[in-house]
């Protein structure tokens, strides 16, 4: 089967990973693999499969009327059987599918991080554009009642988010802090990921564990979050035990070098984020939005959102109790490789493709 995935950009976001995630599995399920990229190339580029045909767009503007007859091209020429849009980048496909006689199947990917917040949503919009899926995938239960209800789609599968076991990789640089004592966030600045929720309770954690450091790796926007959190972190004092270390291609082996896991969010759909620290076996805390409390179950600390004085003495639990701290890392493992890994989910997969129209 010819699958193309389509994503707005390369940058290292949940969205973008699981875009390449599913191109990578494909090929390696036998399938011929494309992946396309509307508007920007990141540091994914670097972890996408060889054998998988790779697009760039290079869009400009809202409309991008040169990208769009390059991706309708390209459909043409290659006979692509199913185009799969991940989140916003559905826009593109549904205009490059006016000027196609035979269609491929169009398969929308809603990965929306603020499941929590659905009322606050470009109804109008998606549900113009909807009307051209074939079927939707949610990556949490809220999504996909959301699509039943909102955009009264019939064809709508609830499709966890899977985790590929990673190669091993060297830390482009050394960690700052203690071996045995740091503490790992895998997060883009967002707004919706609450860094600040993170830091007040770190700094409740810091007054009585000095040694432990606090290490924030994922996308800087340098935007009014980040530096208000910037602002925040020196007003703490926190200036040395809490680093920010941006996107990074050598994520898998920065978790190799932590020892908790946290993730703060007041808003999330299914984070990737939280299967990459099972697979490294780190025990986790987490709040309960999207899913995450469904991924966690037993297998960490579950905490209320926007709480940092309950953040904080789950991460003292873990600080405190090393024996818990490997349990949990295990148990954690094992679960995301039984319940979340690739040969599930492109079978799964393969079922929406195969479905008939």
């Amino acid at each position: 089967m010819k699958v193309l995935q389509i994503i707005d950009s390369l940058e290292a976001g949940g969205a973008e990973r699981m875009a390449v995630t599913i191109a990578n599995a494909l090929v390696g399920a036998g399938h011929d693999s494309h992946i396309c990229v509307t508007r920007r190339e990141g540091l994914l580029n670097e972890s996408i499969d060889r054998n998988v045909r790779y697009l760039f767009l290079e869009k400009k503007g809202k409309l991008g009327l040169a990208a769009i007859f390059k991706l309708n091209n390209y459909i043409r020429v290659h006979q692509i059987d199913v185009v799969h849009a991940h989140s916003t980048s559905a826009f593109i496909a549904v205009l490059a599918f006016l000027f196609l006689r035979k269609k491929p199947l169009l398969v929308w990917h809603d990965h929306y991080g603020k499941a929590n917040e659905l009322d606050q949503r470009p109804l109008i919009f998606i549900r113009f554009i909807s009307r051209n899926f074939d079927h939707v995938i949610s990556v949490n239960p809220l999504l996909r009642d959301w699509a039943v209800k909102q955009l009264k789609r019939k064809k709508v599968t609830y499709l966890e988010n899977f985790a590929v076991k990673p190669l091993k990789s060297h830390i482009s640089s050394p960690l700052k802090g203690v071996q045995g004592k740091r503490m790992i966030c895998l997060a883009n600045l967002r707004e919706q990921k609450d860094h600040f929720n993170l830091i007040h309770a770190f700094d409740i954690v810091h007054k009585e564990n000095k040694d432990w450091t606090l290490h924030l790796c994922g996308q800087d926007f340098q935007d009014d979050y980040s530096a208000k959190l910037k602002t925040l972190i020196i007003e703490k004092n926190l200036q040395n035990h809490v680093f920010l270390l941006g996107s990074r291609v050598d994520v898998s082996a920065i978790l190799h070098k932590c020892d908790i896991a946290v993730l703060s969010s007041k808003s999330e759909g299914l984070p990737v984020a939280l299967l990459e620290y099972g697979l490294h076996k780190l025990p986790s805390v987490v709040t309960d939005v999207g899913a995450c409390a469904e991924v966690v179950k037993d297998y960490g600390i579950v905490v209320t959102p926007e709480d940092p004085a309950a953040l904080a003495a789950a991460m003292m639990e873990l600080i405190n109790n090393k024996d818990k701290r490997i349990s949990y890392g295990h148990s954690f493992f094992s679960h995301v490789v039984d319940n979340y890994g690739s040969d599930r989910y492109v079978k799964q997969l393969m079922n929406i493709y195969n479905a008939p129209n």
